[in-house]
C-alpha cells in the first residue's frame, strides 16, 4: 500500500486523486493534504478521510513541512502556478515519487528540478506527458525519434489572426474538450499552455526540442505520440478523463484496474490530425525559443504569461496581446543565476515589467 500527500487537495487533481484512493484502499492510504487557501474545504476533506488536523496544511511552506513530518511514499503536487516549486524540491530531496501535476514547477525550475530527481522519480500526471511515458516503454531511449505532443486547438482552432482580436475572456473559457481553471483554460486557448508542455517534454524525457513537435488533434483521444527510428510510432488513446493518468502516476508503473471506460471500438471513430498554425498560435514556437536559451527564460514566459492572462480577463488586454507581451518582456529578460533566489527574481522582474508593457498597450 502506498501512503500518499496530496498537495493542492481542493482543485481538480486533488479532488479526484481522492476518489480514486478511496476507491483503492487496498492500494492508496491518503496520509495528508495541503491546499492554497480554501480552509473550509480541506477541513472537510480531513474529516471525511479521518485525518487530524496536523496532517492538513494551507500554502506552500506548510506543504513542504507535511512532507518531512509525514514522509509519504508518493507525493501528488496539485499545487497551482510557481509556488508549488519549494513543494516540489523538498518531495525529491525526501526520495519519494512525485507525481508532478504542477508543470510550473518543472517548467520554471529547470535543472534545479532535474538535477535533484533520482531516476524515474518523477512521475508525470500532465495527460500529454503521461501518455508519452506510457508510449515510451515501446523502446529504448536511444530509439526515439521525435515525441508528438497532442493539442486539442482550444476553442478559437480555425480562427484568423485577425478574428482573434475581438474575442472575450468568455469566448477563451470556453473549451471544447476539458474543464479547467481559468489560467488553464485561457492557456489553452492561446497554445501557452502547449508550449509549456513541450518545455517540460524536454526536462522530463531529456529529448532536444528539435525533436518534440505539436499536433492538432480536436478529439483529444490521442493524447501523445512517440516516432521510433525505425518509421514506428506508438500512440496512448483513451476517453478525455484525467483520472487515467492521475490513478497511474499514483501507482506507476503499474495501471490501476477501471480508472475509467475504455473507448467503444464497436463504434465508428474519426480522428483528426492537423498542423499548427504559428503564425496565428505563436506561443508554442515562443516556449521552444525560451527552453532552448535554458536558464530563467522559461521561468520569464511562465510569469509573464500569467500577468498577461490576468489583463486580459480584467479587460486591460486584448487576446493577441497575452502573446505579445510574453515576447516583449523575454525579448528584455537577462538572465539570473540558476538557484531558487535567482528563478524568484526573475519571475519578480518578469511581472513588474509585463505589467508595466500591459500599461501601454490598454485595451
Amino acid at each position: 500500500m502506498r501512503r500518499v500527500l496530496i498537495l493542492g487537495s481542493t482543485g481538480s487533481i486533488g479532488t479526484q486523486a481522492i476518489d480514486i484512493a478511496t476507491a483503492h484502499p487496498e492500494r492508496f492510504s491518503i496520509v495528508g493534504l495541503s491546499a492554497g487557501s480554501k480552509a473550509e474545504m480541506l477541513a472537510h476533506q480531513a474529516q471525511q478521510l479521518g485525518l487530524p488536523e496536523s496532517a492538513t496544511a494551507l500554502g506552500a511552506e506548510g506543504a513542504s513541512d507535511l512532507i518531512k513530518r509525514l514522509e509519504p511514499d508518493v507525493v501528488l503536487n496539485a499545487i497551482t502556478g510557481s509556488v508549488g516549486l519549494g513543494p516540489t524540491l523538498v518531495a525529491l530531496d525526501s526520495g519519494a515519487v512525485l507525481a508532478l501535476a504542477n508543470k510550473e514547477s518543472l517548467i520554471v525550475g529547470g535543472q534545479l528540478v532535474t538535477s535533484r530527481a533520482q531516476e524515474g522519480q518523477i512521475v508525470p500526471v500532465d495527460s500529454e506527458h503521461s501518455a508519452l511515458a506510457q508510449a515510451l516503454m515501446a523502446g529504448k531511449s536511444s530509439e526515439v525519434n521525435r515525441l508528438i505532443v497532442t493539442a486539442s486547438g482550444g476553442p478559437f482552432r480555425g480562427r484568423s489572426a485577425k478574428e482573434l482580436e475581438a474575442v472575450s475572456p468568455g469566448d477563451a473559457l470556453a473549451h471544447p474538450t476539458w474543464n479547467m481553471g481559468r489560467v488553464i483554460t485561457t492557456n489553452s486557448a492561446t497554445l501557452v499552455n502547449k508550449g509549456l508542455e513541450v518545455i517540460e517534454a524536454h526536462l522530463l524525457f531529456g529529448i532536444d526540442y528539435d525533436h518534440i513537435e505539436v499536433t492538432v488533434h480536436p478529439q483529444s483521444i490521442v493524447h501523445s505520440l512517440v516516432e521510433f527510428i525505425d518509421g514506428s510510432t506508438m500512440a496512448q488513446c483513451s476517453p478525455p478523463d484525467m483520472r487515467l493518468p492521475i490513478s497511474l502516476a499514483l501507482e506507476w508503473p503499474k495501471r490501476v484496474p477501471g480508472a475509467v471506460a475504455g473507448l467503444d471500438w464497436t463504434a465508428a471513430h474519426t480522428w483528426t490530425f492537423e498542423p499548427l498554425d504559428d503564425d496565428v498560435f505563436p506561443a508554442v514556437s515562443m516556449a521552444k525559443a525560451a527552453g532552448i536559451k535554458g536558464a530563467t527564460f522559461p521561468a520569464v514566459f511562465n510569469a509573464a504569461n500569467e500577468q498577461a492572462v490576468d489583463a486580459f480577463h480584467d479587460g486591460a488586454l486584448s487576446f493577441p496581446g497575452i502573446t505579445q507581451v510574453i515576447a516583449e518582456v523575454l525579448g528584455e529578460h537577462q538572465p539570473e543565476p540558476m538557484t531558487l533566489e535567482g528563478v524568484y527574481a526573475a519571475e519578480a522582474w518578469a511581472r513588474s515589467r509585463a505589467d508595466e508593457v500591459i500599461a501601454t498597450r490598454r485595451f
